[in-house]
Formats: C-alpha cells, sequence, structure tokens
C-alpha cells in the first residue's frame, strides 16, 4: 500500500493538540520527531516528553483527500495555517522489512552477540542471545545497555548469584546466565516488561526468575547491575545494599557522563569503593565493589 505523509514544525504546546487532531482526521498513526536535535536525556519517570520544536507526522492512506484533511485540520487547529503543512508521498514497500534490516547481529566484548530471531547466526561458538526489538527497552543499541553488556562479557559471573534490577527486555540477566551465573533473578516496576522479559528467557531457553519489584524477595547476591536513570540509583541504594552481600559488585548505568562524579561521590558515602568507569558517547556505567561492613 502507498501512504502520504503530513507534517509540519509545531511549538511544545501545540504538539499534543495536533497529534489528536490528525487522529480525529483518521491518520493511520502520528509520530513526533526532534525538528531542532534537542537531546532529552532523563525525562521524569511517567512523563512522555516532548521537544521545544517538534515535528508532527500525519500518516494516511494515497488515495485519502489531502486538500479536505488540511482543510479540516485548519478548523481544529486554526493556530496552524494550511501552507505551513508538507505533504510526502511515500514510495510502496515492504515496511515490515526495511524496519527489520535495520537491527542486524551486534557484538559486545569478545563473544557477546545479541541476534534479532530472522538474522544468521555470524559466530555459533560464541555466546549467542537470540533478542528481537519489541516492547521493553533494551537490546543493546543504546549506550548504556551495550556499556553493561560488554562489562559482562570482559567479567564473567561465572557461578555468581546475580539480580538485574529494572529488567527492561531482560537482556542483562539473559547475558549473565549465558556467562555462567548460577542463578540471575530480574525485576522491575513496569508489567509489559516482566512479560517481555521472560518471552526472551523462554526463547533463549534460560532459567530466570522476572517478577515485579512489588513482588520481587531474594537473598542477598554477588551481583547486582541496575541500568535505570541517576535519580533513581539514588532513592534505590538502600535496596542495593539490602540485597548485595558483603563484597559484591555493583554495575550502574543509565547515568549521563556529567552526573557520573556525583554518582560515585554518594556511593562512596554508602560504603561502596569504585572499581572502574567506562564511557560511550555521553553515557556512563560505574562499577562498585560494596565494603564488607556495609
Amino acid at each position: 500500500m502507498a501512504w502520504i505523509q503530513i507534517n509540519t514544525t509545531v511549538s511544545e504546546a501545540l504538539a499534543e493538540p495536533l497529534s489528536d487532531a490528525f487522529m480525529e482526521v483518521n491518520a493511520a498513526s502520528v509520530t513526533f520527531a526532534d525538528a531542532k536535535d534537542q537531546p532529552i536525556f532523563e525525562p521524569e519517570i511517567g512523563t512522555t516528553p516532548i521537544w521545544n520544536q517538534t515535528k508532527v507526522i500525519g500518516l494516511f492512506d494515497a488515495e485519502t483527500d489531502i486538500p479536505a484533511i488540511i482543510s479540516q485540520l485548519e478548523t481544529l487547529i486554526p493556530d496552524i495555517p494550511a501552507e505551513c503543512y508538507s505533504i510526502e508521498a511515500l514510495e510502496d514497500k515492504d515496511w515490515i522489512r526495511a524496519w527489520m534490516d535495520q537491527f542486524q547481529p551486534m557484538q559486545f566484548g569478545s563473544r557477546l552477540w545479541i541476534i534479532p530471531s530472522w538474522c544468521d547466526i555470524p559466530e555459533p561458538e560464541a555466546v549467542n542471545l537470540m533478542l528481537d526489538p519489541g516492547m521493553a527497552f533494551g537490546t543493546g543499541t543504546h549506550p548504556t545497555t551495550a556499556l553493561c553488556l560488554t562489562w559482562l562479557d570482559q567479567n564473567p559471573p561465572t557461578d555468581l548469584t546475580v539480580i538485574d534490577y529494572g529488567c527492561g527486555s531482560g537482556v542483562l540477566a539473559l547475558a549473565s546466565e549465558k556467562l555462567g551465573a548460577k542463578q540471575v533473578k530480574g525485576t522491575d516496576i513496569d508489567p509489559q516488561a516482566i512479560i517481555a522479559s521472560q518471552q526472551n528467557a523462554d526463547r533463549n531457553e534460560a532459567d530466570i526468575e522476572f517478577k515485579l519489584v512489588k513482588e520481587f524477595h531474594s537473598d542477598p547476591v554477588d551481583l547486582l547491575i541496575a541500568n535505570i536513570l541517576a535519580g533513581p540509583l539514588k532513592e534505590l541504594a538502600p535496596e542495593f545494599i539490602r540485597l548485595m552481600k558483603p563484597n559484591a559488585t555493583l554495575v550502574l548505568s543509565g547515568l549521563l557522563s556529567n552526573q557520573a562524579a556525583d554518582l560515585i561521590s554518594f556511593y562512596q558515602q554508602q560504603g561502596f569503593e569504585l572499581i572502574a568507569q567506562n564511557d560511550l558517547d555521553e553515557w556512563s556505567q560505574l562499577s562498585f565493589k560494596k565494603l564488607a561492613a556495609t
């Protein structure tokens, strides 16, 4: 099927109303995009951040009466005149295949691979995780996930007990299990993350328990990994301490590099010793040792 896009760039205040207007005139989908290369690194939990200048794109069947749609949009959003809308015809192609082609096998460290299910396995003798982009964060494409996966490859948790706190897709739990962990558990506040993590564990024949935070229980472990955000990483420190054995390792990511010094200082005050800091793009990953007296 061929499609037509109608788009315009608007202020933050008009982005949501225009999205609603597009849906009211029967757009097949509505997409937001950054119009001015404005980064949004750490939105508040539960919010949907919108850029100061946002490109709003409505997708329509090519048979749609586009002049009539523009006229209706003008009526619904008088602040946006007809001449502000751009119209673009999209070629007829297999959009599912085009989306799938964006994702290829990715290697982390020397032997850990993340492989979409539709791709061939590049190195059958490597540690291969079958994982599709989907409904939960974490397939290795984000720098913080990549940093944690590389750390796990370089520091395999052989015979260790592990918690993946804020598991998302379960990728860090899966990598830990595949790299030799004795027992792995994962937890998240999002029910969708638990579903996705369990599905990924089943696909990889991994024996991992995933539970919502409110239902999660665990004895203290040797290694706790949390790839979340800087704010929650501070708030959760008492829980992390409770879940870790003396001398256990704590791996934190999800923080910007300019937030690392503050988080290092904070955790040192909680009784942790910094082992290493690794950076990728504008993001950091920290590893600590929990001191025995903590």
